[in-house]
């Protein structure tokens, strides 16, 4: 979320400070892509110096000399669970943080500047509700939390979206994406947390890592094209349901995902 704040900071300083609206179509947008560029430099030098979990090191001393694919096998129900988490969860992530900047533009009728202003504080809120659901998870579960994604956007996306898109007042624009983003974190505060506590350290970095790398770039990847293809079309109300069809998805794998609270993997 940090990350995405920094990159929005960025556009409003391009929108309000430095650039006019026609230096901004024109080539200020490649400003952001070419900082992105950098920092990605300074991001592999801090993955580099990242301290591995005691629990990987006791398993690295031995690692398993089968082929990981088929040990991965051994494991399908929890990379079917996980691959079917990240499904909802994905789509939506990009649905509720990232497109209804656009959305607000396109469909309400808000200002680009506006839009990205309201859609910068909601994220700020939603930063901080991080934290907050993890500490509810390690009280109440994680299956409890996480059904607050499931079942919130499987109902609640569709009457969310077709509000923000009906509405010309900033606060209730707020308000709306603020409810979508609370809905979203029962996902995004924990679901790294879930998933890795499926899977034993020798494998949990292709169990974790894998099915949610091919779901984020297929699913991820497309969903604002699936989003502005829709509504050229003619058809954008349609996109709503697609978002909400993803999270009954995933509703249906956290119903039958074991509690890892108690008993998680992490330490095995």
């Amino acid at each position: 979320m940090l990350g995405q704040l920094l990159a929005l900071g960025l556009m409003l300083l391009l929108q309000y400070v430095f650039l006019s609206p026609g230096q901004l179509d024109d080539w200020g947008w490649r400003i952001p892509f070419a900082v992105g560029g950098v920092l990605s430099i300074f991001a592999l030098f801090l993955r580099r110096g990242i301290d591995e979990t005691e629990a990987f090191i006791r398993t690295s001393a031995a690692p398993p000399r089968e082929n990981l694919l088929v040990v991965l096998w051994r494991y399908r129900r929890q990379v079917l669970l996980s691959i079917g988490i990240s499904v909802g969860g994905t789509v939506a992530f990009y649905s509720f943080t990232i497109y209804p900047q656009k959305y607000l533009v396109n469909t309400a009728g808000f200002a680009r500047d506006q839009a990205t202003v309201i859609t910068t504080l909601a994220l700020v809120v939603y930063m901080f509700c991080q934290p907050l659901y993890g500490w509810l998870s390690d009280k109440l579960g994680r299956r409890p939390v996480m059904l607050v994604f499931g079942v919130g956007a499987t109902v609640g996306t569709v009457p969310i979206m077709q509000a923000l898109g009906s509405t010309h007042d900033p606060l209730v624009a707020f308000a709306l994406i603020l409810l979508a983003l609370l809905i979203l974190s029962g996902f995004s505060a924990l679901h790294w947390l879930v998933k890795s506590e499926l899977f034993p350290a020798e494998i949990r970095a292709l169990g974790v890592g894998l099915p949610f790398a091919v779901i984020s770039s297929i699913m991820g990847g497309t969903t604002e094209f699936v989003a502005l293809r829709l509504k050229d079309a003619g058809h954008e109300s349609a996109f709503f349901y697609y978002v909400s069809g993803c999270a009954a998805v995933s509703l249906v794998s956290i119903l039958l995902l074991p509690e890892t609270r108690r008993n998680s993997t992490l330490d095995r």
